[in-house]
């Protein structure tokens, strides 16, 4: 406990009485010259990137800074932001801090119920909005939240028609104008502004009900950007790609906080379906993905080393990647490294792992990391036979992302790591995660109940999740506490276990196992689209939709191996007896996955009700 409450000293020295603005300013001193965001709008005619450097980044920021003052935005006000990953979504972000505002980052999927319900709570006083689409799902909110000063586009020709809505030319010439005769406002409401000020209030996506809206303050980000980026071992600026969802915690502290800190280059995609392609051409030296988006790279890269008709070829990829995996798993807390592992390695890289990399745009990585959901670990070690390490972490947005990570300091496949610095992680009495330290959210906005809830007294989260943790401090995720299976016999199943294993095969893009209180279990299966037509094509498939190839028998049989395949890992209690494989295909967009692509289990159980009541009859 010594060494933990030391190391946090460190880094709490290191920030003290510091606030976004100080770091930001700080980075502009050092390093104002260096590129800090790219996007692809506007681009000047023969280049692919616009980009901002640091100094205009902060500049431009001071300017929305100002102009939210001038529109009558007070100090503590919140700012809410709905658009894709792009420079004006950063600078917003960073302008409504410089005005002492608390931004707040909306998912672009959420319905107009669910963002005049977050609208409500929040009580914005500027709203900005990127799109038509954006305008329409807040077209409620904005006709029944009072509290709206200013509503800002940055499509022209979406601005709705209210005497308060301004473009974003418009919003950043204003502040411009502000500026020249306002200065001071914007250095006073600076030098007020506390670090357990809140930096933002991110409303959680939530697998169930109406979403709580975390209050994070900019003593919680920084710490927590600085003890990843150590966990990480990043300590120097680096290139990146920022795809996932702004309010997503892993992007905010990844693309947002860790940057301004540190100075890094984010190349910002507004549609993750960009992802691979933008990755074959920034070439980033860290990345970061959810499991979803490791699982869509393996079965990618799998299916085109399966399409080579050359045996040999196959034969001698097989080979380089199972020196790749040995050369990773050696370099595990307890592995042993030895001279014929290095050498194999060595000659597997030069002939064909190296190229791998390259294809797939992850040759400079230094760092890639996964979070969001335990990774399943033959993508693990799919992604270590490439040479690649891939670090699990662990975390919630209750405590600003990560509070257990694994790094080059230390890692071992197939857990979530050991405690980030300076941070408390122990397993209660029923082997739920629990967690105490710096990044932990002060509480929910207005849900004081639900803060009850989730911190007690002595100051410990309760994360919901079960865990277990090794002889040697590293934490693996069993499942989340309220999803555990409990059969009618009273065995406890973990959902996820099943489930990864199915996801295994590389048609199958969602899988859900149900049994509770059943007799056995039973599982509701998704093609992956992608994939599904990619194996359809190959065997001359003829099919006018999804649904076609879901009820194909080709595709059913290769959906049976996939679930003989997962039981002859499991127990026979958790094995699987029934399946049915669904006509469609659960995205983002879709009611049963969250925006960062986890399972809304009520959802797909009342939405799927007859389909999973036919498995358990007759």
């Amino acid at each position: 406990m010594s060494d933990v409450l030391a190391e946090r000293a460190r880094i709490e020295k290191e920030i003290a009485g510091r606030t976004l603005i100080d770091s930001l300013a700080e980075t502009v001193r050092t390093r104002g010259a260096e590129p800090a965001y790219s996007d692809r709008h506007g681009v000047a005619e023969g280049e692919s990137w616009r980009t901002l450097t640091w100094a205009q980044t902060r500049d431009l920021a001071l300017d929305v800074a100002s102009a939210l003052v001038a529109r009558g935005v007070a100090v503590g006000d919140t700012v809410a932001i709905m658009a894709t990953n792009r420079v004006e979504h950063f600078v917003a972000d960073m302008g409504a801090v410089h005005a002492a505002a608390t931004p707040m980052s909306i998912y672009n999927t959420l319905s107009p119920d669910q963002v005049a319900y977050i609208a409500r709570e929040s009580q914005p006083a500027v709203v900005v909005l990127e799109n038509a689409d954006h305008v329409a799902r807040w077209s409620d909110a904005l006709a029944a939240t009072p509290s709206i000063r200013a509503v800002v586009v940055l499509d022209p020709a979406a601005r709705p028609d209210r005497d308060d809505a301004l473009t974003w030319d418009e919003l950043v010439t204003l502040g411009a104008e502000h500026r020249v005769t306002h200065a001071e406002e914007l250095q006073a409401r600076a030098e007020a502004l506390h670090p357990d000020a809140p930096a933002t209030i991110l409303y959680t996506s939530g697998t169930t009900g109406n979403p709580k809206g975390v209050v994070l303050t900019h003593h919680n980000v920084q710490y927590e950007a600085i003890s990843t980026l150590e966990a990480a071992g990043l300590h120097d600026p680096q290139v990146a790609v920022s795809y996932l969802p702004l309010a997503h915690i892993a992007e905010r502290v990844l693309g947002l906080y860790g940057p301004q800190i540190q100075g890094s280059h984010q190349h910002a995609i507004g549609d993750p379906a960009e992802l691979l392609a933008t990755l074959g051409e920034v070439h980033p030296t860290a990345f970061f993905g959810v499991p979803r988006v490791w699982e869509k790279i393996k079965t990618g890269l799998s299916a085109r080393l399966a399409a080579d008709p050359d045996p040999g070829n196959v034969a001698m990829v097989r080979e380089a990647m199972a020196a790749g995996l040995a050369w990773v798993e050696a370099q595990e807390v307890g592995g042993t490294m030895t001279p014929e592992i290095e050498e194999a390695y060595r000659k597997a890289d030069e002939s064909i792992l190296a190229f791998l990399r390259l294809l797939l745009g992850l040759d400079r990585v230094t760092w890639a990391g996964s979070a969001a959901a335990p990774m399943p670990l033959e993508v693990a070690k799919f992604m270590a036979g490439l040479g690649l390490k891939v670090f699990d972490v662990y975390g919630m947005t209750e405590t600003t992302g990560a509070v257990t990570a694994n790094g080059p300091g230390g890692f071992r496949l197939g857990t979530v790591g050991r405690a980030t610095p300076g941070m408390e992680v122990r397993l209660g009495d029923d082997g739920e995660v629990l967690v105490r330290g710096p990044v932990v959210t002060p509480g929910y906005h207005h849900q004081d109940e639900a803060t009850r809830l989730l911190i007690d007294d002595d100051g410990w989260v309760h994360t919901g999740d079960i865990g277990t943790l090794d002889d040697d401090g590293f934490f693996s995720i069993v499942d989340r506490k309220k999803e555990l299976i409990i059969t009618s016999a009273g065995k406890n199943i973990a959902p996820s276990n099943i489930e990864n294993y199915l996801k295994e095969s590389p048609i199958i893009g969602h899988a859900m196992a149900i049994g509770d209180g059943q007799p056995y279990v039973v599982a509701v299966l998704t093609l992956d689209g992608e994939i599904a037509r990619v194996v359809a094509q190959q065997h001359g498939l003829e099919h006018d939709s999804l649904a076609d190839l879901a009820a194909h028998p080709h595709f059913l049989a290769m959906a049976q191996e996939a679930v003989d395949a997962a039981n002859a890992r499991l127990s026979r209690p958790e094995q699987v007896k029934r399946w049915t494989l669904l006509p469609e295909e659960w995205t983002a967009e879709s009611a049963e996955l969250t925006p960062t692509l986890k399972l809304k289990r009520r959802v797909v159980a009342a939405n799927y009700a007859e389909e999973i009541a036919a498995l358990y009859e007759g």
